[in-house]
């Protein structure tokens, strides 16, 4: 259960209460899904890349069809609830997410949209820290790379949020999906590197993946470090035999992956250089 108290929120223009109503009913985000959003993890009191993370918001806008956020009021409105948390708990918020949401605004009660304004939502909270390793179990359902909506990052999550709970079900932390063609293609709400050969891999975007922030930041970092991430098709036949798999999100940063379904990994040599390059370089720059 959500603890309220915990929420710092911010609505179209204001901080308001968690617990009071700011949303119409007929909000085409809630009636069809029609938004798009972004996590940042919040470190110190400081949303980590939130450039890159407002670029990518304004790419997921533009790909369904929604006005460009102000870039301007995004950051204000995240300074404010980040300030609201501070001034509630008395220390800038250690280790938390900050969500930025933007939806279609009032709409029709079916697909098509009205001329009116979109909804701009910000929520702040604290959440715990990664665990070392995670498991993760392979869903029976597949990400469509065709979908005129892959690799955007959309509100419509109902999928994941059924492929989550048979993960969970299943003693794991994150669900993972194949595409059409059954190949690797990406969690609920992270990207994935497999170890073949000794050797780090990680599906293209042009398997349906998100482009994930940690996923690009570490393909970046990784190459200003000499070290080789290869991007490629993974077939799922690869993932069964693969000597470590790792997990990238906002939340996660670098994470091994200790189980696939039944199948028992150790953390290997090669996730922990990706995981302590990715800390290094993080811990440099907080908007890199």
């Amino acid at each position: 259960m959500v603890d309220v108290s915990s929420l710092s929120v911010w609505v179209d223009g204001g901080l308001v209460s968690p617990d009071e109503p700011s949303v119409r009913a007929h909000d085409h985000g809630l009636t069809v899904g029609d938004g798009v959003f972004e996590t940042c993890v919040v470190r110190d009191g400081q949303p980590f890349a939130l450039t890159r993370h407002l670029r990518r918001l304004a790419t997921s806008a533009k790909g369904l069809g929604l006005p460009a956020p102000d870039d301007a009021r995004l950051r204000e409105a995240a300074a404010a609830v980040l300030a609201d948390r501070e001034r509630r708990d008395g220390v800038p918020l250690a280790h938390g997410r900050l969500r930025m949401t933007l939806t279609g605004g009032a709409g029709p009660l079916g697909s098509g949209r009205d001329d009116t304004p979109a909804t701009l939502l910000v929520l702040a909270s604290p959440v715990p820290r990664p665990e070392a390793s995670t498991a993760v179990h392979v869903v029976p359902w597949v990400r469509n790379e065709r979908s005129a909506v892959a690799g955007l990052k959309t509100t419509s999550y109902a999928e994941n949020v059924v492929a989550l709970a048979r993960a969970h079900d299943h003693g794991a932390s994150e669900a993972i999906f194949a595409n059409t063609r059954d190949e690797l293609c990406e969690g609920t709400g992270s990207n994935v590197v497999v170890v073949l050969d000794g050797r780090a891999v990680t599906p293209p975007l042009e398997s349906g993946c998100l482009a994930g922030i940690t996923r690009e930041l570490l393909l970046e970092w990784a190459a200003a470090d000499g070290v080789v991430i290869q991007e490629r098709a993974v077939g799922m036949d690869e993932l069964a035999c693969a000597q470590e798999v790792l997990l990238t999100s906002s939340t996660r940063d670098v994470q091994p992956v200790h189980r696939v379904d039944d199948r028992q990994l150790e953390p290997g040599p090669v996730g922990a250089e990706l995981a302590a390059m990715f800390r290094r370089h993080a811990a440099e720059h907080v908007d890199p």
